[in-house]
């Protein structure tokens, strides 16, 4: 099945590795993406403008009720999770938060699987918690694509470890080799 739906969690070191992967996406690339990078409540409320300054795609902070439009990055806003309600729609929440952290990684992973099932991907990148891990074990129960970043190649790997360790067989790559791995899934760019 055809990836619909990128979703991406990342915390210590995420700034650099989503510059990172997000530079190197096909420019028409026909699905949405989604991203739980951890942050402070008062944190940086320009990352969507540093981030868009590497990405090839525009970058833009999630709002409430949001319709998704493919080859556009969302990002969680601080202090909030990022849902997906259903194909093609997000919400924001500030209900507890998860693993210390909201937004959580989990909860938007979690939501994800559930609204788009096999046709969502996710991704773990560095981090230093165990956030991600179960939302993206749900991802695979889903039928969905897993990916993780090698360990070996993050700046924080216990993110990724606690993802590989939670799921079976996932696709480990190094950083530079995760957006072209997520262009074939998405079919080489715009979904027909």
């Amino acid at each position: 099945m055809r990836t619909e739906l990128i979703v991406i969690g990342t915390s210590w070191g995420g700034l650099r590795a989503l510059q990172m992967l997000l530079r190197d996406l096909p420019p028409n690339l026909g699905c949405p993406v989604l991203v739980a990078q951890h942050r402070a409540a008062d944190g940086e409320s320009d990352l969507a403008t540093v981030l868009g300054r590497a990405s090839v795609l525009p970058v833009c902070d999630a709002a409430d009720k949001d319709q998704l439009v493919g080859g556009r990055v969302y990002l969680a806003p601080a202090d909030y999770h990022l849902m997906v309600e259903e194909k093609w729609c997000v919400a924001l929440s500030t209900s507890a938060p998860v693993h210390s952290a909201r937004p959580s990684i989990d909860v938007l992973f979690d939501t994800a699987a559930a609204a788009y099932g096999a046709a969502v991907a996710g991704v773990v990148l560095t981090g230093a918690s165990a956030d991600g891990a179960s939302g993206l074990a749900a991802i695979q129960r889903a039928g969905g694509a897993v990916i993780v970043q090698d360990p070996s190649t993050a700046e924080c790997p216990i993110m990724p470890q606690a993802a590989v360790a939670a799921t079976w067989t996932p696709v480990v790559l190094p950083l530079e080799g995760i957006a072209s791995h997520l262009a074939r899934l998405t079919g080489g760019g715009v979904l027909s």
